[in-house]
């Protein structure tokens, strides 16, 4: 009994020598839509390879060369768009999109697309766009960043991409995309109910509804299926062919006239008017949702056939026979060469070496571009003017908000591809002030008010630095970031890793978090946990505890984003912001200057902490390791330890990913008693990372390990009003905690070393 894949082979081949042929939706000849014989041909041989390579990818999964089935059959009417559009036009694509990718790369001389799709399903090192990592379409010179098993993560990063073309122009930016150049960003049926999806496509129709210029085109092609779930009959159009800010269109996928015709006219909206399209394409989808689905399980047979009726390569094979552009036979002769040859590159492809060490796997975690890019340094009567508004108080101390505001109107004044984006970040200036004047001085071109939708925030920032912009997201809350983590750990961040390194998305996101603000807001304001970010490889964490602190590092942020395209969270205390006095009301101890760019030292290096200690390496002296509101608390409570003849060294992290072992081993050198003081909670907080790395390195290196204390937050949510507290580290409990440390007291001596043994 021959299985469904091959059936669907063989009854292509048989019911086109029959001419046996599905109905055609429409009356459409070639020269109706500009499409010459010779076109029409060149579709439906990308058609075929297409389809070809869907299941040759099952063969080689049966002898253990390829690892992935999900395929494009009954979608390949995607070539037919992709011709309708130019290969600079930056395609965002789901993974039924291999025709599309075929037909581009058709289009850009030098390309071997076939080669390199088998090679992505061999996992081959040389596949030239994830060098083996996951079977991606994507491809640097074709403009498709590569996206894996998509969900509708990738719209909103279509959005900002879209966005950014006109935007780039408007503020003198070179992108890497043509100043007239549409984005494409196709998806399923089914995907369209995602949460992500309605979010992007809200966004877009909420931006084109203000006349703001976007050229993009949605593709949703509707196969009428979610792997086993049915999309009712009429529900895509019935959601979006009415939908506020969105032109509507409607085509027959399976019909390569009409979805030419149709992508031409989504295109010309898109690229003249620059307004956002929704094409919405009927196709069907064959072989199941992928080579492991028995789709009989959820489907009756006469349903399954009834489909396979409707193969898109016999809809097209019926256009070039009624037309007498081929015939029958010259149509299967086409499809028997393409079976032979795609088989003769599979075999080869499958040869090709594979990724075998996690050195090779891991080495493009981290972008391995370098941009370096000239700064722009302000004069000093455009400083003054720059700062007009606060040129009284620029000599004085500031507070943390203050400084970071300065820093910002400062690196945005010398960086002209610097874009903020986030809620109420405009006029208003922030929920904290810290973006006040920003948009006075720079214009809604560089500082975006957007609509309350972290995904679309962090979309926007995405697909913006796609095209040449640096962008700095803000997200109002630490909590608010868990409506959108994905586009930060299943977006943003793989890019690198799925590219090879030849896409990069470097950014600064700014996070106002953690806690101890009185108990305002409850948990949803008092967010005291980041663990969301610390286990996503390559993302760097930033945490300043002052304002001096936060200019040189939001500096370096900036710097790494831009030159190593490095992906960055700067996460701001809320608690510290207002904050200027340490010990006592006027002390001005939290309060710091600001120095200009052209004063400023040298940039503050990754990983560097910073430590305070007034003792003399005594024995008996405690080392606090901490971080954010945490060294406040820590270095109040040193100053009362003091008091009392106790001497506490109090280092502050700054860095919280990735910790450096060197600086935090460094800094406890001398120390046989070390405490940690971590704001976040017990479980899953980096007290345990850290206390982990200091037991490993003791270890390694065969010293001495020190008496090692915690204190965190307890595993709790932050409660409403005075109770926030309760569940928190305290001033009062570091001090006795410090005090029960040296109250056993096992040596007088001087250390030397924390690395010598007894």
């Amino acid at each position: 009994m021959l299985d469904r894949n091959t059936l669907v082979k063989e009854n292509f081949k048989k019911n086109v020598l029959k001419q046996d042929f599905p109905q055609s939706s429409c009356l459409l000849k070639p020269v109706d839509v500009g499409l010459s014989n010779s076109d029409v041909i060149d579709l439906f041989e990308t058609q075929v390879m297409s389809r070809v390579l869907d299941l040759q990818s099952r063969v080689m999964q049966k002898k253990g060369q390829s690892f992935y089935t999900i395929g494009s059959s009954g979608h390949e009417g995607n070539a037919a768009y992709a011709k309708a559009f130019r290969p600079t036009d930056m395609a965002f694509l789901h993974y039924r999109s291999g025709a599309f990718a075929i037909q581009r790369g058709k289009q850009v001389p030098g390309e071997t697309t076939l080669y390199d799709m088998l090679l992505s399903f061999a996992a081959s090192k040389e596949d030239p766009i994830s060098g083996g990592r996951h079977k991606v379409l994507g491809s640097k010179s074709l403009f498709i960043p590569p996206q894996t098993s998509t969900i509708a993560s990738h719209l909103p990063k279509a959005v900002g991409a879209a966005f950014s073309v006109p935007l780039t122009k408007r503020i003198n930016v070179a992108g890497e995309m043509p100043d007239d150049s549409i984005v494409i960003c196709n998806f399923g049926d089914a995907s369209s109910n995602h949460s992500t999806a309605q979010g992007a496509i809200n966004a877009a129709a909420w931006a084109a509804y203000q006349s703001m210029p976007l050229p993009l085109v949605f593709v949703c092609e509707d196969n009428g299926i979610g792997i086993s779930t049915a999309t009712p009959q009429g529900w895509v159009a019935a959601n979006y062919k009415n939908r506020a800010g969105l032109d509507y269109l409607y085509c027959d996928g399976l019909n390569i006239l009409d979805t030419y015709q149709c992508a031409k006219r989504a295109e010309h909206i898109a690229r003249t008017l620059k307004k956002p399209v929704f094409l919405h394409v009927r196709t069907v989808r064959l072989l199941g949702h992928a080579g492991s689905d028995a789709e009989f399980v959820y489907r009756e047979l006469s349903d399954i056939e009834a489909t396979e009726k409707q193969d898109p390569l016999l809809h097209t094979a019926r256009i070039l026979v009624e037309n007498n552009i081929l015939t029958p036979q010259q149509i299967v002769d086409i499809y028997q060469g393409l079976e032979q040859r795609i088989a003769l590159i599979g075999e080869q492809a499958a040869t090709r070496p594979r990724l075998t060490k996690a050195s090779e796997v891991k080495v493009s975690i981290l972008p391995q571009q370098s941009k370096i890019v000239n700064t722009s340094p302000q004069s000093d009567q455009q400083r003054a003017q720059l700062f007009k508004h606060d040129k009284h108080n620029l000599s004085k101390k500031q507070h943390l908000a203050k400084l970071i505001n300065w820093t910002l109107l400062d690196l945005m004044a010398e960086r002209p591809n610097i874009v903020m984006c986030g809620e109420d970040i405009g006029k208003k200036g922030g929920v904290y002030n810290v973006t006040s004047k920003l948009h006075q001085r720079f214009g809604s071109n560089r500082v975006i008010n957007t609509l309350l939708d972290e995904q679309s925030i962090l979309g926007l920032a995405i697909g913006m630095a796609h095209n040449g912009i640096l962008p700095i997201a803000e997200i109002q809350f630490l909590a608010y970031v868990h409506n959108a983590e994905d586009q930060i750990r299943g977006e943003a961040a793989t890019l690198p890793f799925f590219s090879n390194g030849q896409y990069t998305n470097g950014m600064v996101i700014r996070i106002a978090g953690l806690a101890y603000q009185k108990g305002f807001g409850g948990h949803f304001h008092n967010d005291n946990s980041f663990a969301v970010f610390r286990d996503i490889p390559g993302v760097i964490i930033a945490c300043p505890s002052n304002g001096g602190d936060a200019v040189d590092m939001l500096r370096t942020c900036v710097q790494l984003a831009q030159e190593q395209q490095r992906l960055v969270i700067f996460l701001e205390p809320i608690a510290l912001y207002m904050t200027r006095d340490l010990l006592e009301k006027g002390d001005e101890l939290w309060a710091h200057e600001y120095l200009p760019p052209e004063q400023a030292k040298a940039p503050l290096k990754l990983g560097s902490v910073n430590s305070v200690y007034n003792g003399n390496n005594d024995a008996n002296d405690v080392c606090i390791i901490t971080y954010g509101n945490g060294y406040y608390l820590s270095r109040q409570a040193q100053a009362k330890l003091q008091q009392q003849s106790i001497n506490v060294k109090v280092v502050d992290l700054r860095w919280l990913a990735p910790l450096d072992a060197n600086e935090i081993m460094q800094a406890i050198n001398g120390f046989y008693k070390v405490l940690i003081v971590d704001e976040c909670r017990q479980t899953a907080s980096i007290s345990e990372a850290i206390v982990t790395m200091i037991n490993e390195n003791c270890q390694d290196k065969n010293l001495a390990l020190p008496q090692i204390n915690r204190i965190t937050a307890e595993d709790c949510f932050i409660p409403l009003g005075s109770a926030a507290t309760t569940v928190l580290p305290a001033t009062d409990e570091i001090i006795a905690t410090v005090l029960a440390m040296t109250a056993s007291n096992n040596s007088d001596k001087k250390v030397t070393s924390l690395y010598e043994r007894d």
